[in-house]
């Protein structure tokens, strides 16, 4: 009867071999329906994606050194129609201060 130890010891390696598995499939099934439920209440919180969030973010980086340009360049045209037409320059308008 030597087979009845290593027997035992056999069936409960495949037991505790089961008994992972099963821990396994239940982890991932736990995961699965956080994730589900975690993406629910974002969404019905109407929070944004970061993906939009840089890119809307580097549009308005864009949009506010072109409006600097701009500003520079009507100044500058002002100066020069000035000095064609005789005039003094108008008084330069608050400039748009920079935001960090």
């Amino acid at each position: 009867m030597s087979t009845g130890p290593n027997r035992i010891l056999d069936e409960f390696a495949k037991l505790m071999t089961d008994a992972a598995g099963a821990a396994q499939g239940v982890r991932r099934e736990v995961e699965t329906a956080f994730r589900a439920q975690a993406e629910r209440m974002l969404n019905s919180m109407d929070i944004v994606q970061r993906e939009e969030f840089e890119a809307v973010r580097e549009m308005a980086v864009k949009a506010r050194e072109d409006n600097v340009q701009l500003a520079t360049r009507v100044e500058a045209l002002e100066a020069r129609l000035a000095e064609l037409t005789g005039q003094a320059a108008p008084a330069a308008a608050a400039k748009p201060r920079a935001k960090k």
